[in-house]
């Protein structure tokens, strides 16, 4: 692969550099050879507490353009000009845009214009991600063809990106990986320790696992409601298990005061937001592992389950269900606005525990196939596609559009 981008300079970017990303790039110049600048909106985040170690050996070079400030504090304008600053000083053989909205994508995508330098569009929407509105879709179309090749997460992002005018040979697929490595090797020393470190945590015997924000479209009420039906559904020949919840946000005490109206003090259990560095205690000790989004675009947990050998229950509204899970075989897929089907997918994989190692190396078989090597070998064909290919002009028309986006 490196001989298809190792003299290459390559740009990529982010709203905030985290650990998947991290993985990412570090294959990606690993196997590309190519130079590597990853520009970061800023190394704050409203949301996150996945920080990479500052002794993470990195192979790319990585420049943040708003330290410590609050992405919600920033100027569409101010992070135009900022990215701009950052790629002229830098001089990258193309861009990798990380989406066709935000003021860092579309700023770098005016840059791109303007200097004749190649934009690859990475993108993880779906068709049916979100409800769509005829004018927006024809200003992402004309965005799109402002990009001569695109990375998208899985099989739908590839529909998706072609029916909004990209050429099929022009998409390439693995945008969605984590470091399957990491989570691989570290729940397995997780389970040599079991009961030592279960006791520790006080993580009960047998649980589900969900890891989420505590936003409306995790869907973690609805799940709740789901589990107390789960219990009541489990026969005398099946110990129900518990429901271990990772994450935080605005919606935790309804979710406290749901967890009461139900009596599940003692069985559901609201851990908080763990660090990267804690997430394999959570993974490895747990008996399978659940997403009940209404809506996402692919869901990265479900990765992060897979790599560590969880079979899985996910909702059929996450972008990655079609490349990721099979029934049966390595979980299931629900309606997520249905407890009902919640709550009977919860006790069929009860039923299944026989097989949970079977659907444990079926995940992390699975998910060996979406690993940042993808990435990488995407990326770089990508990248390879873009530089050979006619550039967009930088027209009136094409950066007026550019100049309403960001400033709408």
């Amino acid at each position: 692969m490196k001989c298809l981008v190792n003299a290459t300079r390559v740009a990529g970017l982010t709203g905030n550099l985290v650990p998947y990303h991290h993985a990412r790039w570090q294959a990606f110049a690993q196997i590309s050879g190519a130079s590597c600048l990853m520009v970061e909106l800023t190394n704050k985040d409203e949301f996150s507490v996945l920080e990479i170690s500052q002794t993470e050996r990195s192979d790319y070079e990585r420049t943040t353009l708003f330290p410590q400030n609050l992405p919600s504090k920033l100027s569409p304008a101010k992070i135009s000009r900022a990215v701009a600053r950052a790629l002229d000083q830098k001089r990258p053989s193309c861009v990798c845009l990380n989406g066709y909205a935000s003021p860092l994508a579309l700023g770098a995508l005016d840059w791109c214009l303007c200097n004749q330098v190649p934009a690859i569009m990475m993108s993880e929407s779906t068709a049916w991600d979100e409800p769509r509105k005829g004018w927006k879709e024809w200003l992402k179309s004309r965005v799109i063809r402002l990009c001569p090749s695109a990375l998208v997460g899985g099989s739908p992002h590839a529909d998706y990106m072609a029916q909004l005018g990209m050429p099929r040979e022009r998409i390439f697929l693995g945008y969605d990986a984590v470091d399957n490595d990491y989570f691989e090797l570290n729940t397995k020393k997780i389970r040599s320790r079991d009961l030592e470190i279960r006791k520790v945590h006080g993580l009960p015997e047998n649980y589900f696992l969900a890891s989420a924000r505590f936003t409306p479209k995790k869907n973690l009420p609805r799940l709740v409601e789901a589990y107390a039906q789960y219990r009541k559904l489990c026969s005398s020949g099946i110990v129900p298990r518990d429901l271990v919840i990772l994450g935080d946000g605005d919606g935790r005490e309804a979710l406290l005061a749901l967890q009461s109206k139900l009596s599940l003090e003692k069985n559901v259990h609201l851990v908080g937001a763990k660090s990267y560095k804690d997430l394999p205690i959570y993974y490895g000790l747990a008996s399978a592992f659940i997403h009940a989004s209404t809506t996402e675009q692919w869901g990265l947990v479900v990765n992060e389950a897979m790599a560590s050998g969880l079979p899985i229950l996910v909702s059929n509204r996450c972008g990655c269900v079609p490349d990721l899970v099979r029934e049966g075989v390595n979980g299931f897929t629900f309606d997520p606005y249905q407890v009902e089907d919640i709550a009977q997918k919860m006790l069929q994989l009860s039923t299944f525990e026989s097989q949970h190692s079977t659907f444990g190396r079926a995940s992390g078989e699975i998910i060996a196939k979406w690993s940042p090597q993808r990435f990488a070998e995407g990326l770089s064909k990508a990248i390879k596609v873009a530089l050979s290919s006619p550039l967009p002009r930088s027209t009136w028309f094409n950066r007026a559009l550019l100049w309403v986006l960001l400033h709408r």
